[in-house]
C-alpha cells in the first residue's frame, strides 16, 4: 500500500510546478471560503472589473487610450447600475408585493379546486390525500410567511450593507480597471517563476470564464426581455416579475427552467383557469425554453468546454452548497477550472518495473 501511495505521490507531486499550482489553488480557495464574507465587496469588484475588461480591450484595439476606454466603460456600468436600482428593482418590488398580497386569494381558490378532485377523479384522489396535501400547503405558506417576517426585521441591516456595497464596489471597480497593469505586476513579484502549469491553467480559464460569464449575462437579458414581452402581450399578471424570474432561471442549467415553470403556470392557472389562454401560455413558455436551449445557448457558448450534464449538476450542488448563489452562478466556470487543472497538472511518467524474461523463468538450473 505504501508503495502505491509513494508511486502516486511521485507521479503527481514530484514536479515543482505541480506543487506551486497546488499551493496557489489551496491559498485561493482558503481566502474565498474563510474570508469571503469580509472580502465580498473586493471579490465582487474583481469579478465585475474582469468582465468589463473585455470591452476595454476592444476599445483599446480601436486606438482609444487606456484611461479613456476605462472611463467610457465605467460610465456605462454606472448608468446600468442606476437603471437597475432606480428603475427595475422598484418595479419588481411592487409586483412582488402585489403577488404576496394576492397570495391568500390564490391559495383559497386552489383549495377549492383541490376539494373537487375526489368527486371528479375518485379513482385517483381520495379525501384523505387531498387533506394531507392541503395541510402541507398551509405548512409551506406558514414557513414562507415566517421567512418574509425575518427578512423584514433584518431589512435595516441589509439596507445598510447594500448602501456600503453601492459606494465601495463602483470605486473598487474603477481602480481595478485603471491600475490593472500595476496590480498585476505587483502580484507577479510574489509568485514563483516556476509557474508554467499555473500560467497554462490561467490562460485556459481567462478564455473560458470571460466567454461564459459575458455570454450568461447576455442570455439572462435576452431571455428575460423576451419572456416579459410575451407575457405582457398575453396579458399575464406580474409579467415583469415573471420575466425576471425566467431570465434568472438560466443561471442554473436544467434545474432553473424546471423550478421557474411552477410560478409561471400557477399564476396563469389562477388568472385564466383551464382554457385556451392557459394552453397558449404553456406553449409560449415551452417555445422560449426550447429556443434558449437549442438556439441561444449554442450560439453564445460555441467556444465553451463541453461538460457532461452529470458534471454540471454535481458542480452546482457542490459549489452552490459552499458559496450559495454565486457558487451556483459560477458552477460551470469552476467545473471548467477543475478540468483545466487536471489537464494541465504536470505528471512524471511511471517507471514500470523490468519484466522478467519468459525464457529465464522457464529455464531450470543445471
Amino acid at each position: 500500500m505504501n508503495h502505491i501511495l509513494n508511486r502516486w505521490f511521485k507521479k503527481y507531486f514530484s514536479d515543482p510546478e505541480g506543487v506551486i499550482l497546488a499551493v496557489l489553488l489551496v491559498l485561493g480557495f482558503t481566502i474565498v471560503i474563510f474570508m469571503g464574507d469580509m472580502l465580498a465587496p473586493v471579490l465582487a469588484s474583481l469579478v465585475i472589473a474582469y468582465l468589463l475588461e473585455g470591452v476595454v480591450r476592444v476599445l483599446e484595439g480601436k486606438g482609444m487610450g487606456r484611461l479613456w476606454a476605462v472611463s467610457f466603460v465605467f460610465t456605462g456600468f454606472l448608468f446600468t447600475l442606476l437603471f437597475m436600482f432606480l428603475g427595475l428593482v422598484p418595479l419588481l418590488s411592487k409586483q412582488l408585493a402585489q403577488l404576496v398580497h394576492e397570495l391568500p386569494n390564490m391559495v383559497a381558490e386552489g383549495q377549492r379546486s383541490l376539494l373537487l378532485l375526489p368527486d371528479q377523479y375518485p379513482q385517483i384522489f381520495s379525501e384523505d390525500q387531498v387533506k394531507e396535501l392541503m395541510a402541507a400547503i398551509r405548512a409551506s405558506l406558514t414557513d414562507f410567511g415566517q421567512t418574509l417576517l425575518s427578512f423584514s426585521l433584518a431589512s435595516i441591516s441589509t439596507l445598510f450593507t447594500l448602501v456600503i456595497y453601492l459606494v465601495l464596489v463602483p470605486v473598487l471597480v474603477f481602480f481595478f480597471m485603471k491600475d490593472k497593469r500595476q496590480l498585476v505586476d505587483w502580484t507577479m513579484r510574489y509568485i514563483p517563476r516556476e509557474r508554467t502549469a499555473a500560467a497554462r491553467v490561467w490562460s485556459e480559464m481567462d478564455r473560458q470564464i470571460g466567454n461564459y460569464v459575458r455570454g450568461k449575462f447576455v442570455e439572462i437579458v435576452i431571455v428575460g426581455i423576451v419572456s416579459y414581452v410575451v407575457f405582457a402581450f398575453m396579458g399575464l399578471n406580474y409579467a415583469s416579475l415573471l420575466g425576471a424570474l425566467v431570465g434568472l432561471s438560466v443561471v442554473v442549467p436544467y434545474i432553473g427552467a424546471v423550478v421557474v415553470t411552477v410560478p409561471v403556470l400557477l399564476i396563469g392557472f389562477f388568472q385564466w383557469g383551464w382554457g385556451p389562454d392557459f394552453a397558449w401560455l404553456a406553449f409560449a413558455y415551452l417555445v422560449i425554453q426550447a429556443l434558449d436551449g437549442n438556439v441561444l445557448v449554442p450560439w453564445l457558448f460555441s467556444e465553451a468546454v463541453n461538460l457532461h450534464p452529470i458534471a454540471i449538476i454535481v458542480a452546482i450542488l457542490i459549489f452552490g452548497g459552499v458559496w450559495g448563489f454565486w457558487g451556483v452562478f459560477f458552477a460551470i466556470p469552476l467545473a471548467t477550472l477543475v478540468k483545466a487543472v487536471l489537464d494541465a497538472w504536470p505528471r512524471v511518467a511511471d517507471e514500470s518495473p523490468p519484466q522478467a524474461n519468459d525464457a529465464d523463468e522457464t529455464k531450470t538450473p543445471a
